[in-house]
Order: C-alpha cells, then structure tokens, then sequence
C-alpha cells in the first residue's frame, strides 16, 4: 500500500467516519434523543449518551500502515495457498 492510498483510502475516510458518529452523538445530546443509549434496565440514558460522546472524542480508530502492510501480505499467502487457513 502506498502512502497515498493509505491516507487517501484509510486515514481520511476514518477520520469523517469519526467525525460524523461524533457529531450524531453530539447532536442527540443537546436534542435530547438519547433513549437509544440505555442498553441495560437500570442505565440512564442521558448519562449513557453523555459518557459515550466524551469517550468518543479519544477513541482513534485508526490503524498504523505497517500493520495494515502486514495484514494485506497475509491475506495474500492464503489466497496463494502459501499458509493454511485455521
């Protein structure tokens, strides 16, 4: 993968991907839609929707080129039969 591809075809497109969740979840907040967010009996759903907003602003879903290098070479050695799967 070159770097072009990496930033144009990873970076960029999970950092939008980020932004986009982060502002969805932004703009539940302050409409006050965040029922959806109570996943268990007893959670509140606005403290779930709050917590989970300002947690998002740290998470970066982004994964280093070499890794995604690495990942790609062996892919390509199963599909060349070159290491078995499983």
């Amino acid at each position: 993968m070159t770097w072009t591809n990496y930033i144009f075809k990873h970076l960029i497109p999970a950092w939008f991907y980020s932004f986009q969740r982060n502002f969805y979840m932004w703009s539940d907040l302050m409409a006050g839609d965040y029922e959806g967010y109570a996943l268990l009996p007893g959670d509140d759903p606005y403290t779930e929707c709050y917590e989970w907003f300002w947690a998002s602003l740290s998470m970066d879903e982004t994964y280093p080129k070499k890794f995604l290098d690495e990942l790609q070479e062996i892919v390509d050695m199963i599909d060349q039969n070159k290491m078995k799967r499983g």
